[in-house]
């Protein structure tokens, strides 16, 4: 039913703050962001070939997906494609629509923003060919975490396969370099990550921090600019004083990260000051399947091994999820720990650290690294499963700012303080997990680790950054592949009253009056970031309706052309659950 333009609201009701969306941003975005005529790329199709017996995919995943994007495929060249989407454009200018401001505060109480008023001119959509990325990543490091499960080798399973760059850096005081490409690799890879989980530990003195509350954290500011032209979204961020975790994902994947949580501990005299130690986190599960990312700042200095290993395990029992399926940490499918750990290299001195790096030798550091040397031991229960790829790069730490050498005045001894790994949750867990909600279903995962650098390009800290990129790929006939909502939305908008979208709501839906649908730029940078927007408000014969419509007010669209996308924003679940197809 045409539900009609929304009742617009001064003031949010009594139990609902944050529910609608903002007029005006309560924090402002960096001017001179991104372009915004990107066309993202097309959703990823299943393939046949180079799949191991387990993991070969059925012929229900060839066809087109919305959660679907491209893998790497280095040996097989991949046509162009196509995909359509919601084309906003002026016949007489052509001239694009602006970026669309918002904003990373609360959401306000002052309703939707306002467009500047002037006339308006005929829209049209259509669809427009998507530009091919260079050639895939090179295979430098690859690591299979988790070998196949016995008894999965003569049947046929579904999977999903997603490509997932973690990065950590400490940072310390710096501000964001001018490019962060190579970092992120979005000069060598395919296009085809769909995750990107960022940690930075910066300055945690409290003039910085009034500074970042006040006017936001420039380092979001800089990751928003630089992965929202190619499609990346912000899902959430959690900050503690000093720790900074942000995680991206491909807008068409959104509707498939749920229960989405973050977390944070304080460590080092009794977590009241020493903010910047400790431990954030964000967990959800990415169809279906439970997965938490897991930053953790440790003490400093040689001495401080054990007591590195006593914050790691405080963290772990004190961050607690709400949820049936994965309320601590370790109790999801796949944990990704990362940051700067602080881990030493003992024994050795610092003239042997440094020849060693020098002639390449560094099989003779690892050996006595102090994280390898603490997984090897059986008492350190709280590490089991936890892997790591080999260290083939050099120490990412303590360098002379500005510089690729080591540290020349207090002359520190070099060490990977900068670490990523990763654990799988064991089956024999998995099943009893699962026991009662599907009879005879189960469920396997791999990680499979495609590099594991450092990036000694960047000199604006005394750390090098360090990244890693994993496959994970999911094996199960139990999936999550279904949006909470279908938004549907006719090809052409020619004129304003065009300006409508259908959608529809699976029956296990929790619908909200204050949900919404936001009109939004390609490109935008997170989910507050729209054009324009209406209420899906729940009327009292919506009860009996299957198929929804509402319909955008004239002054809610844009003036000029470009390119858009719907998203309807569910105010219980406080995320976007469903996007129009590409």
């Amino acid at each position: 039913m045409d539900v009609g333009q929304p009742t617009r609201r001064d003031t949010e009701p009594s139990g609902q703050a944050g529910s609608a969306p903002p007029r005006t941003p309560t924090t402002p975005i960096a001017q001179g962001g991104p372009p915004t005529s990107l066309t993202p790329r097309a959703p990823r199709r299943a393939r046949q070939s180079d799949q191991p017996a387990e993991c070969q995919l059925t012929p229900e995943l060839s066809r087109s997906q919305p959660g679907d994007a491209g893998r790497m495929e280095p040996d097989t060249p991949r046509a162009p494609q196509v995909q359509s989407r919601v084309q906003v454009t002026t016949p007489q200018s052509g001239k694009p629509v602006p970026q669309g401001s918002g904003s990373l505060g609360p959401l306000g109480p002052e309703g939707p923003q306002q467009n500047s008023s002037g006339s308006r001119s005929p829209t049209s959509t259509r669809a427009a060919p998507v530009p091919q990325p260079p050639p895939s990543l090179p295979e430098d490091t690859q690591f299979t975490a988790h070998q196949q499960r016995a008894g999965t080798t003569d049947i046929q399973v579904q999977a999903v396969e997603d490509f997932v760059h973690l990065v950590t850096w400490n940072v310390g005081s710096a501000v964001p370099p001018d490019d962060l490409t190579s970092l992120l690799e979005l000069n060598i890879g395919d296009g085809n990550t769909d995750m990107y989980i960022i940690l930075q530990e910066v300055n945690s003195m409290i003039n910085k921090r009034l500074k970042d509350v006040l006017f936001t954290d420039q380092w979001s500011e800089v990751f928003m600019d630089t992965l929202s032209p190619f499609g990346y979204v912000l899902v959430t961020s959690q900050r503690m004083q000093g720790v900074l975790l942000l995680v991206f994902a491909k807008y068409y994947h959104l509707p498939f990260l749920r229960g989405v949580q973050t977390e944070s501990t304080r460590t080092g005299l009794g977590g009241y000051w020493q903010g910047n130690k400790g431990g954030v986190s964000a967990r959800m599960t990415v169809f279906g399947h439970p997965i938490c990312f897991l930053n953790c700042h440790l003490p400093a200095h040689m001495e401080n091994s054990e007591q590195r290993m006593e914050d790691f395990e405080s963290i772990l029992q004190q961050q607690q999820f709400e949820g049936q399926a994965a309320t601590g940490v370790l109790d999801h499918s796949v944990v990704f720990w990362f940051g700067d750990l602080n881990f030493r290299i003992e024994d050795y001195d610092i003239q042997v650290v440094k020849s060693a790096i020098d002639s390449n030798n560094l099989s003779l550091l690892w050996e006595k690294d102090q994280l390898q040397l603490n997984m090897a031991k059986d008492s350190e229960k709280v590490l089991d499963g936890f892997l790591e790829g080999p260290l083939k790069f050099p120490p990412t730490y303590k360098f002379d700012v500005g510089t690729n050498t080591y540290d020349t005045g207090k002359k520190r001894k070099p060490a990977w303080t900068d670490r990523i790994l990763w654990r799988l949750r064991p089956a024999s867990q998995l099943v009893a997990a699962r026991r009662g909600l599907a009879s005879g279903l189960t469920s396997g995962t791999r990680v499979t680790q495609y590099s594991y650098r450092s990036h000694m390009e960047y000199v604006i800290s005394d750390h090098k950054p360090v990244s890693a990129i994993f496959t994970l790929q999911f094996q199960f006939p139990y999936k999550v592949d279904i949006p909470w909502v279908t938004l549907m939305v006719e090809d052409e908008w020619t004129k304003p009253s065009d300006a409508t979208a259908k959608f529809k709501l699976v029956p296990t839906f929790s619908r909200s009056s204050w949900d919404w649908i936001g009109l939004y730029k390609v490109g935008f940078k997170h989910h507050k970031d729209y054009v324009g927007y209406v209420w899906a408000k729940q009327e009292e014969t919506d009860f009996l309706t299957q198929e929804y419509q509402v319909t955008f007010a004239e002054e809610d669209l844009p003036k000029g052309s470009g390119d858009y996308i719907l998203g309807y924003y569910s105010n219980n679940m406080s995320t976007i659950v469903g996007v129009t197809e590409p």
